[in-house]
C-alpha cells in the first residue's frame, strides 16, 4: 500500500452506502416526501412501513448531511436549509402517488404526527399543504371512472330522448287502436 493513499473508514464505507441506496431510490421514484418523524415510536413507524410497502413506496430514515448529499449527486437543489431542521423520514413513492400519501394523510390524522415538511413530486418543490390536498384526491380508478361516466351521460341523454319520442308513439297508437276496439 502506498503512502499517500488512506484506507476507507469502515463509518465512511457505511455513509457512502447509503448515499448510494437514496441515489438509487431516488432515481426510481416518482416523487419525495420529507417528514419529520420526531415522536412517532418504533412501532408506529413499522406500522406506517408496512401499510405503505404493497402500495409501491418507501419510507427510509437516514442523517440529514446524507440526504442533502444524495439530492446534490440528483442536482436536485433545496434552496430553503430549514426543511432539514430535525430528524427526517423520506417516503419514496415509486408508484401510483395519491395511495401512499392517502396513508401517510390517515396516520397524521390519527397520531398528529409525522409533520410533512415539504415534497418533490415531478421535480417541483411542494409545500406540505399541497400535499395533504394531493392527499385528499380520489384515486386514479375513481378519476378514471367519472371520467367514463361524464363521456357517457351525452350518450344516454341522447338515448334516452330519441327513445321517449318512440315510446310516445306506441303509447298513442296503442291507445287509438284500443279506442277503435271498444
Amino acid at each position: 500500500m502506498s503512502d499517500d493513499i488512506k484506507p476507507v473508514s469502515q463509518n465512511r464505507a457505511k455513509k457512502e452506502a447509503v448515499v448510494a441506496e437514496f441515489s438509487a431510490q431516488l432515481d426510481k421514484a416518482k416523487g419525495v416526501v420529507f417528514t419529520n418523524y420526531q415522536g412517532l415510536t418504533h412501532k408506529q413507524l413499522e406500522e406506517l412501513k408496512k401499510a405503505i410497502k404493497p402500495l409501491d413506496a418507501d419510507f427510509a430514515i437516514t442523517k440529514n448531511t446524507l440526504l442533502k448529499i444524495a439530492l446534490e449527486q440528483k442536482n436536485l437543489k433545496i434552496e430553503d436549509e430549514k426543511g432539514f431542521e430535525g430528524p427526517t423520514g423520506t417516503l419514496f413513492l415509486f408508484g401510483d402517488i395519491i395511495e401512499p400519501l392517502k396513508k401517510l394523510a390517515k396516520t397524521i390524522k390519527d397520531l398528529s404526527l409525522p409533520k410533512i415538511k415539504f415534497a418533490i413530486l415531478d421535480g417541483k418543490i411542494t409545500s406540505a399543504e399541497d400535499v395533504i390536498k394531493l392527499s385528499a384526491l380520489p384515486s386514479r380508478e375513481i378519476l378514471l371512472a367519472k371520467l367514463v361516466g361524464g363521456l357517457k351521460a351525452p350518450i344516454f341523454a341522447l338515448h334516452r330522448a330519441l327513445n321517449w319520442n318512440l315510446q310516445k308513439l306506441v303509447m298513442t297508437l296503442d291507445a287509438v287502436s284500443k279506442k277503435k276496439t271498444a
